[in-house]
């Protein structure tokens, strides 16, 4: 039995030596993790100081005069709205006062030239009115010499 012992306890040193080399490199890939994480946060900070120092000096004014465009393009779009509804207006205004005028022109025209409408129309029924004059009483028709007024 003894020599079972000592294979165990020659496995079992192994096995410690194997244990203690396990937590060495799990200690060390530890300390190796922590050394790139600084190194990682520290690239971090200063890509994080460029991106800054970049916003400050070109991003930042570049900003500000694309703010300063819009608001440029909403005062003039403003402007021309304004004065395309106010040139709206303004035509409205301008045809009201050209259907009021023909209005007027036309009412004028029909009151001066009714008279003469008038005469037109009674001169075309007297005539008419002598044309079917013949044919009413089955006459041939006659020649201004032999009518007899």
């Amino acid at each position: 039995m003894s020599t079972n012992l000592g294979t165990t306890n020659l496995l079992l040193g192994i096995m410690a030596g194997v244990s203690v080399l396990e937590a060495l490199l799990i200690l060390g890939a530890g300390v190796a993790v922590f050394m790139v994480y600084r190194r990682v946060m520290a690239l971090n900070e200063r890509v994080m100081n460029i991106v800054e120092g970049i916003e400050a000096r070109q991003v930042a004014p570049a900003m500000a005069r694309v703010n300063a465009i819009l608001d440029d393009v909403k005062m003039v779009s403003t402007k021309v709205k304004d004065e395309s509804e106010r040139v709206d207006r303004a035509i409205r205004t301008t045809i009201d006062r050209v259907d009021t005028t023909a209005d007027r022109v036309r009412s004028n025209v029909r009151a001066n030239t009714s008279w003469l409408v008038g005469a037109v129309r009674g001169l075309r029924v007297v005539i008419d009115g002598l044309m079917n004059s013949d044919r009413r009483t089955n006459r041939p028709a006659s020649g201004p010499t032999e009518r007899v007024m």
